[in-house]
C-alpha cells in the first residue's frame, strides 16, 4: 500500500518537489531557484534546460530528505502530479529535445506589437467569446508566433512537423515520459483553446499561423499521462531519472492547482494566491461565465471523464516580484522576509502609493501601455514607507479584482482563502482584510499549489477516493478580521485608484 504522492511545483522563480502523505501533510520538500534572464526592457526569459535540471535535482533532493523509516522504497510513491507557471512558452526540436529559444515568460511584453496588430481587426476582445481571454502579451499564442517569426528556420521546421510547443507542464511531462500532452487548465491560457469544445481552435491557429502539429494533446487535469521513463533521451544532461516507472497523473496550471488544493470545489468558493504575481480564482461551476468587468474566463479543473469546471480569474502581474525588486534592484532589504520589519518601522505609507505596472496592468485594466509609478513623494518619505507601499500595493490590487469578481458573479464574498509565500506576512494579511472588509483565512498547509497537483494525481490512481476525502484534509491555520474604519478604507482606496490612472499611456 503506497503512502505518498509527489508533486513537481515549477514556479516563476524556483522549482520544488514536495512529497505529501494521505492527510495532505508535507513529508519532504526540496527547492531550487533558476536564473531570471532580462535581455531587453520588458523581456523576461528562462532557460528550459536549466529548469529541467533543477526539476531532477529537487526530485532527488526531496527523496533523500524523506527518512528511511518513512520511505523504505520509491515504490511508496503512488504517482506524481505537475503544476507550473502558466503561459510561459517553450518551443523545442522533437528530434534533438533542444529548445530553439529560451522560454518566454508570462510576464514578458515583447508581443505587444503582435497583439496590437491582431486587435486592429475585432478589438482587444476579438477572441474572448471563444477563449475567455483578451488579446494580451500575457498568453502563450502570441509568444509562439513571435518565436516562429523571429528565430531563423523555426517557421519552416514547424511546417515540417519538427517543432513542439508546450507550457512548462508539457515540457516537463515530455522530458519525464516522452508524452506530448497538456491539461485543460494550461491549454485555456494559450489564447488558442475553445472553452466549450476543450480543443484547439482551427480559426485562431490559422490567424496566428501556428501549425496544429506543434501543439500537445489536451487531456483532463487528473488521469495517467505516462510513466517516468529511464534512458539517455529523457535524462539528457541530468543523469538517470528518479522515480522510474511511477505514473505522472496530475497536471494543473499553478493557480488552478491552488484552487484545487484549497478544496474550492463548489461554485462561489474563491482563493487568492500570493506569489510572484497574485491570482484570485472563483469557482463558477460547469458553465463558463463571460466577464464584463475585466476578468478572465478560464478552466478551473477537469477530473477524468467528469464535466469540466470553470472559473473567473483576476490576474495581477507583480506582487511578490515587487519585494524581490526592492531586494535585488534597490538593495533596501537583503532578504525578502525583511520587508515586513522595514514596513513596520513606520505607522503608514507616508502618503505614497506604489503601482507596480512593470509588465503593464493585468486585471481588471489590461493596459499594456502602463508602467510602474510611485506617487505622492515628499522629503518625508523613507525606505520604510516604500516597503509599506509595496506591500499595500498587493492588497489594493486584490481589492480591484474582488470588486470585479462580485460585479461579474453577483456573489458577495464573506471570507477569502489565501495561500502562497506572502501569507506569512502578518502586516500584509491584516491590511488585506482591512481593505477588503472580509475575513482572510490561511489554511494549515499553505503549499496549496503543489497540494492541488498531488490531489489530482492521487485521484487518478485511486490514492484518494474522491473530493469529499480531500475536503476533510483542509484545516484553518489563522484568520484575520477587518479592524479599519469605513471612512479610512474608502479614503485609502480612492488614493490608490487615483494613483493607478498615473500609469496609463506611458508606452506609446
Amino acid at each position: 500500500m503506497t503512502r505518498y504522492i509527489g508533486a513537481i511545483d515549477q514556479g516563476t522563480t524556483s522549482t520544488r518537489f514536495i512529497i505529501f502523505d494521505r492527510g495532505g501533510n508535507i513529508a519532504a520538500v526540496d527547492q531550487k531557484e533558476h536564473r531570471q534572464i532580462y535581455p531587453k526592457p520588458g523581456w523576461v526569459e528562462h532557460d528550459p534546460l536549466e529548469i529541467w535540471e533543477r526539476t531532477l535535482e529537487v526530485m532527488r533532493g526531496a527523496l533523500q530528505k524523506v527518512s528511511s523509516d518513512q520511505l523504505s522504497a520509491i515504490g511508496e510513491i503512488a504517482a506524481v502530479g505537475v503544476t507550473n507557471q502558466r503561459e510561459t512558452t517553450v518551443v523545442w526540436d522533437k528530434n534533438t529535445g533542444k529548445p530553439v529559444y529560451n522560454a518566454i515568460v508570462w510576464q514578458d511584453t515583447r508581443t505587444d506589437s503582435i497583439c496590437a496588430k491582431l486587435a486592429k481587426q475585432g478589438g482587444q476582445d476579438r477572441f474572448r467569446k471563444k477563449t475567455g481571454l483578451p488579446l494580451a502579451t500575457y498568453f502563450s499564442g502570441p509568444k509562439i508566433k513571435w518565436i516562429l517569426d523571429n528565430i531563423p528556420g523555426a517557421k519552416e521546421k514547424a511546417k515540417r512537423g519538427e517543432l513542439l510547443f508546450g507550457n512548462i507542464d508539457t515540457w516537463l511531462i515530455w522530458k519525464l515520459t516522452g508524452e506530448h500532452v497538456t491539461d485543460v487548465t494550461n491549454a485555456s491560457r494559450t489564447l488558442l483553446m475553445n472553452l466549450k469544445t476543450l480543443d484547439w481552435d482551427d480559426e485562431i491557429l490559422e490567424i496566428l499561423k501556428i501549425p496544429l502539429s506543434m501543439l500537445p494533446r489536451i487531456k483532463s487535469s487528473s488521469e495517467i499521462y505516462g510513466e517516468i521513463k529511464a534512458g539517455e533521451f529523457n535524462a539528457r544532461g541530468g543523469g538517470s531519472l528518479p522515480l522510474q516507472g511511477i505514473p505522472v497523473a496530475g497536471d494543473l496550471g499553478d493557480q488552478q492547482a491552488a484552487l484545487f488544493g484549497q478544496t474550492c470545489f463548489k461554485a462561489g468558493e474563491a482563493k487568492n494566491t500570493y506569489g510572484t504575481g497574485c491570482f484570485m480564482l472563483l469557482n463558477t461551476g460547469e458553465k463558463p461565465v463571460q466577464s464584463k468587468a475585466g476578468l478572465l474566463t478560464t478552466l478551473a479543473y477537469k477530473i477524468g471523464a467528469r464535466k469540466p469546471v470553470y472559473a473567473l480569474e483576476g490576474s495581477i502581474a507583480i506582487t511578490g516580484a515587487l519585494i524581490q525588486w526592492l531586494r535585488d534592484n534597490l538593495g533596501i532589504i537583503e532578504r525578502s522576509a525583511e520587508v515586513e520589519a522595514l514596513a513596520n518601522s513606520v505607522e503608514d505609507n507616508g502618503g505614497i502609493y506604489f503601482v507596480p505596472a512593470f509588465s503593464g496592468l493585468y486585471a481588471p485594466y489590461w493596459r499594456s501601455d502602463a508602467r510602474g509609478v510611485i506617487v505622492g513623494m515628499t522629503r518625508y518619505v523613507n525606505k520604510g514607507h516604500i516597503a509599506r507601499a509595496a506591500l499595500e500595493a498587493t492588497a489594493y490590487q486584490t481589492r480591484e479584482v474582488l470588486d470585479a469578481m462580485e460585479k461579474d458573479s453577483g456573489v458577495k464574498l464573506r471570507a477569502l482563502k489565501v495561500d502562497g509565500g506572502m501569507v506569512f506576512n502578518e502586516l500584509l494579511m491584516q491590511f488585506q482584510s482591512d481593505i477588503l472588509n472580509v475575513h482572510v483565512v490561511r489554511p494549515k498547509v499553505a503549499e496549496t499549489t503543489a497540494l492541488g497537483a498531488a490531489y489530482a494525481a492521487g485521484l487518478a490512481v485511486g490514492f484518494w477516493k474522491g473530493t469529499e476525502e480531500l475536503k476533510k484534509n483542509w484545516g484553518r491555520d489563522k484568520e484575520w478580521k477587518p479592524s479599519m474604519e469605513e471612512k479610512a478604507r474608502r479614503s485609502l482606496y480612492a488614493g490608490w485608484k487615483k494613483a493607478v490612472t498615473k500609469t496609463f499611456g506611458w508606452v506609446e
